[in-house]
């Protein structure tokens, strides 16, 4: 009996396309889809972000380092109790001294306590600069309400030593500036209990002095009295003579 060669060709068609790997999808993958191309993306690094990101940490650095260049700067110096300042003589008047209408033999000179003229007869100390040598009586009343008296002997400063001078008095509370006929020095401060003598206007004590003991409520025997008075500013009472 013949075989069925229509059998024989389509088995033979289909083995053949099976071995050639040959499908009816033409040779694309599982189910017919073909897998797109991978597309490789290098990552970019921010370099804008990451440079401006520098700049303002450099930025806030240089200002962190400025702040504490200025604090220390304006530390330097700095006084915190009295025998920070170099060749402060201190002395030991006591609260409550005598008011005396007369003159008074004082021990130092300028005078730093002791009996003083009544109220309201004190220096006017608000930032005052005499032309004057005020009277002393009446200036260590000023001590007492806590002012910083700085004295010069006009015989050895020079106008551009009282104009210094007067920069660290003139408007500051607490402080008043007058020239001291005879003094052993070419400028002292005092306040009450303390003095300073120096060679120079210039010299730096001056301001630590100042800075330190005006209105200082640990040195001086009535913290919170007045160091106003407009009457003696506009007729200030000149030494040796005898307050009205």
């Amino acid at each position: 009996m013949a075989k069925d060669r229509t059998s024989d060709d389509t088995r033979a068609q289909r083995t053949g396309a099976s071995r050639s790997g040959a499908g009816p999808t033409g040779g694309r993958g599982k189910g017919g889809r073909t897998r797109p191309p991978v597309n490789v993306v290098t990552p970019q690094r921010p370099w804008a972000l990451i440079i401006a990101s520098i700049a303002v940490v450099a930025f806030a650095a240089a200002v962190i380092i400025y702040a504490l260049a200025q604090v220390e700067q304006a530390n330097e110096g700095k006084v915190e109790k009295p025998e920070d300042i170099a060749g402060l003589q201190t002395y030991d008047y006591s609260a409550g001294q005598e008011h005396v209408e007369t003159p008074v033999d004082y021990t130092e000179s300028p005078p730093v306590g002791g009996p003083h003229a009544p109220p309201p007869q004190w220096a006017d100390c608000t930032g005052t600069v005499y032309d004057i040598d005020i009277r002393h009586e009446n200036a260590v009343h000023s001590l007492e309400h806590g002012a910083a008296w700085i004295t010069y002997n006009p015989d050895e400063v020079s106008d551009a030593d009282i104009a210094k001078l007067a920069e660290l008095v003139d408007g500051q509370s607490g402080r008043m500036l007058s020239p001291y006929a005879g003094l052993d020095s070419p400028v002292s401060i005092q306040s009450w209990n303390h003095q300073l003598k120096v060679d120079s206007a210039s010299d730096e004590r001056i301001q630590q002095f100042a800075d330190f003991f005006t209105y200082n409520t640990d040195f001086y025997p009535e913290p919170g009295a007045s160091c106003e008075n407009p009457d003696f500013i506009a007729n200030p009472i000149p030494e040796e003579t005898t307050a009205p």
